[in-house]
This record gives structure tokens, sequence and C-alpha cells, in this order.
């Protein structure tokens, strides 16, 4: 993925510098070099380029086919491992073997397959981007055609409500608003225009030393909607060569290997060398001791089945789907299972702004006279304007409106009349509106931008007296703005003019000698969760890092509100020369990243994993698909476009953030069942093969033969079938954890021998106590041994499953509890039983239990012992 990342990078740059040029370029250049002209292309020029560009989609990649997505579900390593067992099975005629994996390996395929295939089917809602049609001149002529079918040098003509079919330059425009916020995560429509303007000159501006093709006045991109306006351009890239076709590139083929999968593949070779050390020694000395090679080969296979942990896919895999039926309750659809444990393991939540951290939605924070008090009479004005302005009516103008309805300013315009109105255009950067008031003349309500306003202002409101508007004030009226801006709002001023009555229209020129009253201030305000939830995974071990494409003033005031502490903001343009160890090291002491394109995000995802870290992104566009590819865990929402969803690992439904502090618990809940199932597997069966090695030396028979060894796995197997519903300690949730297989190895050789200590006491009670030594009498050892063994496995279920004293600190669910009482129950019944004849066990004396209760409990009272001992020594248990 490190290098799919850099070629994305290398494309991505290029695509930015060809965009850069076309917008630098003189039209009529541009024209030229892309071999068009205003008619626009003819028949033959479209044939030649479709042979030459393709067809104007980007890349998106399907679901698999079901019979695909099933054979997936076996390349797990433990299944791969434990079909090799099934084979060597069937060779050896050890049916019963055969049975007990193949079932095993059934249930968890199934299990597997099932949750999965349903979750993709569930959240299966990609479309292409460009299903629709696109208006286009053609052989001089207007015609509407298939946006497949568009290719570069394309006349194209927008109007309100179309998407922007390609990436292209403005030829020429009429207030163009374009929204961008699925690309960039910036909330507002961004103006639009065909030439950068200078007074009223057209001019070709010089170039920024770094600059980028999103901040481009008058290109427009593949996948943005034109939200108002008009506008005629020329197409420059069609397909994967746009803006956001580069960045699809990065959502198709192998996604990255995620810590769920890296941990798995790790404890597998930690087992596997145990296994190919382990089987053939016993091989060894079982063919030499005994004689019997074949016997030897069928009991060192027992052995290799009993060291794998067969239960382990279905263990995990019902684990996971239990947890996705919790999620499934709080409105979370998980799409791939692997990724509730790496939610827990998450340490890092990186995350976008817009629409994630914030509502996506403009309100009025402030309204304010010219010295910063709050003034009624500035929303009045602003309410009157944006009430009666027939144009675009954009977000801000919403936010007022909507604002209005809870202040006594509501019902004001029923005492004014609208007499003429001046719309916005992107020269001026304001509108006016013309109202007339009975007796009192014509007022002119302006609003726009600061600068704007100014410009046409002679005077300000003070305290109800008109009253010179001089440098200083216009530089205190900036100041104010620069702070708001500062503090995260946007700023737009109102100023007035009361008029003699006229009949002629009124124009642009009648905008002039007005009077500033003041400011209305605007914010895009953070989900009322997003700080709770902040607080609550920081609480848990989690840290939160910003990855946003809207700017640094913004996103520092909603990082403010949401209690995130922001020391610097990290601009996008201040990384694309670093290499990726001084990006790791970055990424890893800043909160806060601003004015990032798509795959800076997606590289500050990757540097963080290569620090080791188990990465969370969560987003909501187009600009954070490849990230939510990139992560260990991708999150998104159901409002998300649907790129945005096709790339995410879990979806959540409703808006509320605490959704994730409930995500990550049931993840941490999942792992430490899944790797207290590997625990006390692995220190068990390896136990029970040093106890197999050392009695097999001496013995002058088998200590246990392979169906003893099977029918014991199984049972402990089916005892542990309960575990997914088993709770953890309130401690083990409480931080991050991730796959260590050095750990895992570690506390097999630590605490698995404990176990055989107490089978070789069982061995000598059999051999010495009641005379089973020799191999008329071995039904009775290996009897003893069968119980004894099983009990004692069982138990560890206890012993390993919490830190703390078992059954008196720490008590497992009711499920734990009923059914390894049930197994053990079962063990001692089984060789009393018709079946345990069958089988070659016996029934043992009475006088053998009272033996088996003081080995059990020397056995739980050891370990719990050694398991004080080993947590002050490596500060860990599970």
């Amino acid at each position: 993925m490190r290098k799919n990342i850099k070629t994305m990078v290398q494309s991505q740059m290029e695509i930015n510098q060809r965009l850069i040029d076309a917008s630098y370029c003189l039209p009529e250049d541009l024209l030229s070099e892309l071999g068009t002209s205003l008619s626009g292309l003819n028949d033959t020029d479209v044939k030649d380029k479709r042979s030459e560009y393709g067809d104007n989609q980007i890349a998106h990649e399907k679901p698999p086919a079901w019979y695909i997505q099933l054979l997936g579900s076996f390349k797990s390593p433990f299944i791969l491992i434990l079909l090799a067992l099934d084979i060597f099975s069937y060779l050896t005629e050890d049916l019963t073997g055969v049975i007990v994996i193949s079932t095993m390996v059934s249930i968890s395929v199934l299990i597997s397959f099932t949750q999965e295939f349903r979750s993709i089917r569930t959240v299966e809602k990609l479309k292409a981007l460009v299903k629709t049609t696109a208006t286009v001149t053609r052989n001089g002529s207007k015609q509407e055609i298939d946006m497949q079918e568009l290719v570069p040098g394309d006349i194209v003509h927008l109007s309100a409500g179309d998407l922007v079919p390609a990436d292209v330059r403005l030829l020429s425009s009429k207030d163009l608003h374009v929204s961008e916020s699925a690309l960039t995560g910036e909330a507002l429509p961004v103006e639009k225009q065909d030439a950068q303007i200078a007074g009223n000159k057209v001019t070709i501006m010089k170039r920024p030393r770094q600059a980028s093709a999103l901040e481009l006045g008058n290109l427009c991109y593949m996948g943005t909607n034109t939200i108002s306006g008009a506008a005629s351009a020329v197409v420059i890239s069609t397909g994967a060569s746009t803006y956001i076709g580069s960045m699809a590139k990065t959502l198709t083929g192998k996604r990255p290997v995620t810590s769920f999968e890296k941990g798995v593949n790790s404890v597998t070779f930690v087992l596997v060398r145990f296994m190919l050390i382990m089987v053939p020694v016993i091989f060894l000395i079982n063919g030499f001791t005994k004689g019997n090679w074949s016997d030897a080969l069928l009991f060192g296979l027992s052995v290799a089945v009993g060291l794998t942990p067969e239960m382990l896919p279905v263990v995990v895999t019902t684990n996971l789907a239990k947890g996705a039926a919790v999620m499934s309750k709080n409105k979370v659809v998980v799409k791939r299972l692997n990724a509730i444990q790496n939610f827990g393991a998450m340490n890092i939540l990186c995350t976008d702004k817009t629409g994630t951290l914030t509502q996506d939605k403009i309100i009025l924070e402030k309204y304010m006279n010219v010295h910063g008090d709050e003034d009624l009479k500035v929303l009045e004005y602003a309410y009157l304007n944006s009430y009666h302005q027939t144009g675009l009516k954009n977000l801000l103008d919403v936010a007022v409106l909507e604002h209005v309805e809870l202040t006594e300013v509501l019902g004001a315009e029923k005492h004014y009349k609208k007499i003429d109105e001046i719309p916005f255009d992107f020269n001026r950067r304001r509108m006016s509106v013309v109202l007339g008031k009975s007796g009192n003349g014509h007022v002119l309500i302006c609003k726009g931008a600061i600068e704007e306003i100014l410009d046409v202002c002679t005077h300000v409101m003070n305290q109800g007296q008109m009253i010179e508007l001089t440098p200083s004030l216009i530089e205190k009226a900036k100041q104010m703005v620069h702070e708001l801006n500062h503090d995260g709002q946007r700023v737009i001023a109102v100023a007035i003019k009361t008029v003699s009555p006229k009949e002629e229209p009124y124009g642009k020129q009648d905008e002039s000698n007005l009077t500033l009253i003041g400011y209305v201030g605007f914010i895009d305000p953070p989900k009322e969760t997003a700080k709770t939830a902040i607080q609550a995974l920081k609480q848990n071990g989690v840290d939160i890092k910003v990855l946003t494409g809207d700017n640094a003033a913004v996103t520092q005031k909603v990082c403010k509100d949401v209690g995130l502490y922001v020391d610097r903001i990290v601009l996008g343009s201040e990384i694309d020369h670093l290499n990726e160890r001084e990006l790791a090291d970055l990424a890893e002491q800043t909160t806060v990243f601003a004015k990032l394109n798509p795959l800076q995000k997606s590289r500050i995802v990757e540097a963080l994993q290569s620090k080791g870290h188990t990465v969370g992104f969560m987003g909501d566009g187009m600009n954070d698909a490849a990230s939510l590819r990139q992560a260990d865990v991708g999150i998104s929402v159901d409002t998300a476009v649907d790129i945005a969803k096709e790339s995410a690992d879990i979806i959540l439904l409703e808006k509320s953030l605490m959704v994730l502090e409930a995500g990550v618990i049931e993840g941490r809940q999942t792992f430490g069942n899944i790797i207290k199932y590997i625990k006390m597997t692995a220190s068990s069966n390896f136990g029970n093969v040093f106890s197999v090695l050392g009695s097999s030396a001496f013995l002058p028979f088998l200590p246990m033969l392979p169906i003893h060894l099977l029918i014991q796995n199984l049972f402990y197997d089916i005892s542990q079938l309960s575990i997914p519903w088993d709770r953890m300690d309130r401690e083990f949730l409480k931080k991050p954890r991730t796959w260590d297989a050095k750990s895992i190895g570690r506390f097999m050789l630590y605490i698995g021998p404990i176990s055989s200590i107490f089978d070789y006491a069982t061995f000598f009670l059999m051999y010495f106590i009641f005379s089973a030594n020799t191999p008329a009498a071995q039904s009775l050892f290996q009897s003893g041994w069968f119980i004894e063994g099983l009990l004692s496995q069982t138990l560890i279920v206890h012993m390993i499953r919490t830190e703390k004293i078992p059954f008196i600190q720490s008590r497992a669910s009711l499920p734990v509890l009923l059914l390894t009482s049930l197994i053990i129950v079962a063990g001692i019944f089984i060789p009393f039983s018709v079946f345990g004849a069958s089988v070659g066990l016996q029934p043992l004396p009475l006088s053998y239990f009272p033996w088996l209760a003081g080995i059990l409990l020397g056995y739980c009272f050891l370990t719990q012992m050694i398991k004080k001992w080993y947590i002050r020594k490596f500060q860990e248990w599970l």
C-alpha cells in the first residue's frame, strides 16, 4: 500500500500541475491545446478522443461474487492449518479427527461468510458517479449526452443543480456557486468565475510558488455540485485523470493488511513453530520406545491436533458476529467483522471535521454593532435583506432566517414593502434590497464581504448617531472581523442608506455613501455529542487527530469547542516536502492538520501506522475515501457520499458520536475474549504436550490413545464455546489492546508447564497408588489421566479469564459457568459409560476422586500464585 500511495501522490501531483497550467493559460491558448473551439468538437474529434482517453468514469470496486467471498473465508491461517490436519487425519483413516476438524472449519466459515455477506449487501450502495447527462456543444449546437461520453475538449454548460461532469476550466460564468464539501470539506459553496478579477480588468495573476488546484477559482471538479448560477467551460480531464479519479485509484485492488490480520498471522506462526518442534520429537520418542511407528505417527498427529487451538476460528468469528449484533442494536452496521477487533485496538482516531465533528450546517452565532456589542437592529436588517432577496438563498441566508424565528425580530418584514433588489455578483461580493416604509422613504440594506462593504461606506452607526468612517475606524472594523475569523466565525457586514423614493430602478451605483451598522457571525457548530464522545475516547486511551480540508481558523474554533487542545495547526502544503519518516514523527506530535488534500490525509494515516499505531479514520466525503480504506478501521455515517460508505468498515446510522465509545468497548470486549481463548488453550495444550513427552519416555504404553486426546480436546473446546458471551474485567477495557505474539509465546512457556506438574502427579498416582503400570492396566491409567486432564483444562478457563481471584473477585458469565460445569460432569461420567468402554476407558475406583480433588485444588492454588508473580514481572496477563 505504501508503494501504491507514493504512486498516487505522484499521479496527484501531475494532475494538480495540469490543472494549474490550465487555470493560468489564456482561454484561446487552452482551447487550441485541447484541439477544440467554442463551437465544440465534431463527431470525428469525439471518436478519436474516446479511443485515446476512454470512458469518462472513475474506478470503483464491485463486491465479489458470493462464491468468491465464500472461498475468501478459508484464507485464515488457522483454517488452513486445520485443513492440513484434516487431510492427514483422512490419510491415516482417523475418521473421528476428520469429523471433529471438518465441523470446526465449517462452523467458522459459515458464520464468517453469512455475517459479512449480509453486511456487504446491506451497504452496497456505491453507484458510478457518471450516471446522468451533461449539456455540451458539439458540431456547433447544444445537446444532451451521457456524462460517460465526455472527452477532453468538450464545451459543457452548467446550471443550478448540475453535477460537474469532469474537471473543467470556466470560459464564462454568471453568479456561479459550487459546493465542494464532498471533495474539500468546506461547508459553504465556493464562488467560481471564468477569470481572476482585479478591479474591472481581467488579469492573469502570477502563479504562487506552491499552488493547489483546489484553490483556483476558475476550475470546477468532477463530482462537485452546481448550487446556483450558470457557466460554460471546457473539459480538461475525464475519468481516472480527474482530481477525484486519481483518488479513486487508491480504492481498488487489495486492501492494506490491518492490525487484526497481522496479529492473527503472528500468533499462527508462533503456534506453528511450537508444533514443528514438539510433534516430531514426540513422534520419534514414541517410535523408538514403543517400536510401532504407525501408532507413533497417529499419536504425533493427535498431538498436533491437540496443540492447535482448532476452535479459534469458531471462537473468533462467534465473538465478532456477537459484537456485530450488539453494535447493530446501537444502529451501527459492521461491514467487515475484523473491524470490530480493530476498533478495540485503535489508539488513534483520525477524523474529518465537516459532517463528522460538526453538524455540516451553518448557524448564526453573533449579531453585533461596530463596537462588538449585541444589537437586535443589526439582526433585523440582516433578516430583512435575506427575507426579501429573490436570488440564491445560500447557507448564510438560511441561518439568518432560522435564527430570527427564535427572536422578537420575526415579523419585521410586515412593516416594509419591497421596492427593488440589486442581485449578488462576484465582482461586488455583496447584494442589496430596497424597502419602503410608509412615510419614511426608502431604505437600502446591503450585506456582503467586509472589504466590499467598507469600500462603499462613508459613515458608521455609533449609538444611534452617524459618524464619519475614518481610517482608524476602518482598521478597527477589520481587526474585529479578523478576531472573529480567528475564533472560527465567518463574518458578513451589514450597511444601510436611507434615500428619497424614486421611480427608476435601483442599480449598483446606488450602493454608495452607506452607513456601516454592524456584523453577523456564523459558525459550523459541533455535534452535540462530539465533546462528550472525544472525552470518553481519551479516557479510554484513544488519541484524537483532526484531518480536514477546511481552513485553519475554522478548524481551530471547532477543535476548541469539542475539547481538543491545539498547540499548532499543520497545513497540507507543509507536509508535501517531508519524507515518510519525517511525516511519521510530525504526525505523532500534531493534533490538527488543515487544508489537506485527500492523498495527504491518507499519507498521514499510513505514517501513523508505520509507527505501530492502530489507526481509525472517520469521514463522510469523497476526500475521505482513500483514508477510510487505508486505516485499520474506517468509520463513516449513513449520510456520507456513496464512495465513502463503500470504503468504510463500519457505518454509523445515527448522528450521535457516543456510539464510538460503545464500539471501542465492544471491540476490546471481543478482543479480550479472543485472546483469553488463545492463551488458555495454547498454554493448556502446550502443557499437555510436555506431559505426553515425559510420560512417553518412561511408560511401557501410550499415556493416552489418540481417540482419547481427540475426545478430550473436543470436550474442552465445547466448554469454551461460551467464551464469546463472557465478560471482561472493567480494568481490561480501559486501554487499547493489540495482538502480541511474543506475549502469547511467553504465556505458553510460563503457564503451560504448570498443568504438567499435576499431570505428572496424576501419573505417579495411577502408576504407584493404583498400580496401573503394565500394558494390561493401561486402560485404568488412561482413564485416570483422561478425567484429570479434562477437568484441569476446564478449570483453567476460570483461572486464566481474569487477573483476579476466580469465583471470588471475578465471576464468569452464566453461560460459561453452566457449560464448564456440564463438561466437568460429562468428563467424569464418560469412563463409566458404554461410550467410554467402546473407546478403551474404564470406571475408576471411588478412592481416586479424593486424590483428584486434592490435585485440582493444588493446581488452582499454584496457578493463582504464578499468576500474581507473572503480572508483577511482565505487567500483563491477558
